[in-house]
């Protein structure tokens, strides 16, 4: 059961007490991601979650994580598009060393010179790194292409550039901005006294003041149906196709999931029988949805020889021509509805993924359905909303691509595919 608080500062407070465990998982959430960002300063996010990890008033690197260690803990963070999240997972009877660790990083942290600098070379071989994993960048430049006069296309890592112009001043004033107590959620998820957390989570962060800044307010996305190749001297050709998906929040996002798990979301899909399994075309393809607030995509990804790129192409469009036309069997659609329903129960088995789902539901949607809601949700999607969704995601005539790798003019385009 969730219980939800709010601290008098305007901090919200998610929990979900789960008393047959002995772990516990906090989770300080912030409303700032890579679409929160301009040009100017991409990758300033996800910059300043490497920069609390670098050192407090009283604490150096080194003892940060031996704080974590010594105690058999984790402690880790990640930025996203539209958000950024700190988060441990302890013991439970160490939960209140956790928080203090994550006040400490959240309010003391020194962003010391040195420190900025050194961490610039940190990010800058990320990047590389990213730039070397063809597949991630096939799916980064889908969404530079498809949101490329939104926010919501800028990369999350940032560019060379960009990193590199991004000062000590610069971090404090978009933390001013965005890091206060009305723009972030805490989520506790395991087991714990629920009187005893709540003091000790008021005691760390009830100083926390508010921001006056009226947060940006983030446009729609607009949507942009090109074709981009990039080459790299790879072996193989990494595709994605893209269509306008749906926005983060709506009810209709589960019939989008039924589809996509009977297209390519699970191994026993069509698109993985019938190109992989079947043909032996491509070690690896999928699709997905992706939702955010501004907007929303489904995605295919296929990575295949350069020889087989038509085919493969061509067989995808088969597909979703075949999926436009019959749509999905009544069987098709149960199976894809108990599978979804399996993987969703699964997934709570943990208070890492517990304590994520509620934090990022009522950071980005003021909302926490609970799991029965979510299962009835997917119990409810019949065959109108099916072919309605169908109808509605797969326009063959928009439709976005990237193809990364040993690009020729003798690869034909996904729009000549069709």
């Amino acid at each position: 059961m969730y219980k939800k608080h709010t601290l008098d500062n305007g901090l919200k407070i998610v929990t979900e007490h789960i008393p047959f465990v002995k772990s516990i998982s906090i989770g300080v959430w912030i409303e700032a991601g890579s679409k929160h960002e301009t040009i100017h300063n991409s990758g300033i996010s996800h910059f300043i979650e490497h920069m609390l990890f670098k050192g407090t008033d009283t604490k150096s690197a080194k003892e940060i994580a031996e704080t974590i260690d010594s105690i058999g803990g984790q402690i880790n963070a990640f930025t996203s598009k539209e958000c950024t999240c700190y988060y441990t997972k302890v013991l439970d009877s160490h939960y209140k060393t956790a928080i203090d660790l994550l006040t400490d990083m959240l309010f003391n942290s020194k962003f010391d010179p040195v420190d900025i600098d050194r961490e610039k070379s940190v990010v800058y071989e990320e990047i590389s790194m990213y730039e070397d994993s063809p597949e991630d960048l096939a799916h980064d430049l889908l969404y530079q292409s498809m949101f490329k006069d939104s926010s919501l296309g800028l990369p999350i890592l940032g560019d060379n550039n960009s990193v590199k112009s991004i000062t000590r001043d610069e971090m404090l004033k978009y933390m001013s901005q965005y890091y206060v107590p009305n723009n972030a959620v805490i989520s506790v998820a395991g087991n714990f006294d629920e009187k005893d957390l709540l003091e000790a989570i008021e005691a760390k962060f009830g100083h926390w003041k508010p921001s006056n800044i009226s947060l940006r307010e983030q446009e729609k996305a607009h949507y942009n149906f090109q074709h981009i190749d990039k080459f790299k001297d790879i072996e193989q050709i990494h595709l994605c196709l893209a269509f306008k998906g749906i926005t983060l929040g709506e009810g209709r996002l589960y019939p989008l999931l039924v589809v996509n798990n009977v297209l390519g979301g699970s191994m026993s899909s069509r698109l993985f029988q019938k190109i992989r399994e079947d043909r032996g075309l491509a070690y690896s393809i999928y699709s997905y949805p992706s939702s955010y607030k501004a907007g929303g995509l489904l995605t295919i990804y296929a990575g295949m020889g350069p020889r087989v790129v038509d085919e493969v192409t061509s067989l995808i469009y088969d597909e979703l021509k075949y999926l436009k036309k019959n749509a999905l069997t009544e069987v098709e659609v149960h199976k894809a509805k108990e599978q979804l329903k399996g993987n969703y129960t699964l997934g709570l088995e943990s208070t890492s993924s517990r304590m994520t789902s509620i934090g990022k539901s009522e950071l980005l949607l003021n909302k926490i359905y609970s799991p029965k809601e979510i299962l009835q949700k997917i119990d409810n999607v019949n065959m109108s909303h099916v072919k309605e969704i169908i109808d509605e995601i797969i326009d063959l005539n928009h439709v976005a691509s990237t193809k990364v790798g040993k690009i020729n003019n003798e690869n034909i385009s996904p729009k000549e595919a069709k």
